[in-house]
């Protein structure tokens, strides 16, 4: 089986692929300050848990925007899985032509999505991964990585808010039912959310326009896609697209 690993700023996804299945899936928290026996023990744990054992990993692959903990990872794999991780970084085979002036700034996951789009969807297709930032990419009708852009995430945006302000409460991230609030919470929800999905809506919008595509599929991942999912605006919620992504890269590279 192979085990894969997007370590974001805030979660690590992992997920277990028995050849095309993805058979479990966990999510833990980024911490910069665990050891890699600290990691391990958590993994272990997860793994039991499913009536598994690290053994019956055959390979791992991993993406990471925290370079500071990817030396505790790869000590973490070579000790309680026995596998040197393959790390997405320049010069890894992704099967895919990737149109950015310097590929190398590209974000590790960025590509993971790209290949994940591109395999599971075809061209065009806008794909927005709904993390700590949210990120757009785009893939045009050749199936080549067209590009895309960044803005801070939904969470990023609310806790810039209340920290930058002195008298606004910290409010939960729920979709309130008006854009007019009534409360301080509610006027917050609403302009945070709601503005947060006209920002989205804009983007795929312009997206479409330069890609000459205007019925261009949009495939979401990310812990905040279903919030902005349920306006409409999206087409397809695809939740494991970069672990996929990841998976399809591990077989390229084999």
């Amino acid at each position: 089986m192979i085990y894969t690993m997007d370590v974001g700023n805030t979660n690590i996804k992992t997920a277990l692929f028995e050849g095309n299945e993805m058979k479990y899936s966990w999510r833990i928290s980024t911490n910069r300050i665990y050891t890699s026996d600290e990691y391990g023990l958590i993994l272990s744990g997860l793994f039991s848990h499913a009536g598994l054992t690290m053994d019956c990993v055959d390979g791992i692959i991993m993406s990471s925007v925290v370079p500071t903990i990817n030396y505790t990872l790869e000590h973490m794999c070579k000790d309680y899985f026995g596998k040197t991780p393959m790390v997405i970084a320049p010069g890894i085979k992704t099967g895919i032509n990737l149109k950015y002036e310097n590929p190398r700034e590209l974000g590790s996951d960025r590509i993971a999505n790209a290949v994940a789009a591109q395999a599971e969807y075809g061209g065009p297709c806008i794909f927005i991964d709904f993390g700590t930032a949210t990120t757009f990419g785009a893939i045009d009708a050749s199936g080549a990585f067209a590009g895309g852009c960044i803005c801070p995430g939904l969470k990023l945006t609310s806790e810039a808010l209340v920290s930058g302000t002195a008298k606004l409460p910290r409010f939960e991230l729920v979709r309130p039912d008006h854009v007019i609030g009534r409360t301080t919470v509610t006027n917050l929800q609403a302009g945070v959310i709601y503005g947060y999905i006209g920002q989205v809506d804009y983007l795929i919008r312009k997206f479409r326009k330069e890609l000459n595509a205007p019925d261009a599929l949009v495939v979401a991942t990310g812990g905040m896609a279903r919030l902005v999912a349920e306006e409409g605006i999206i087409d397809k919620l695809d939740s494991s697209l970069t672990l996929k992504g990841l998976k399809l890269i591990y077989e390229r590279n084999q």
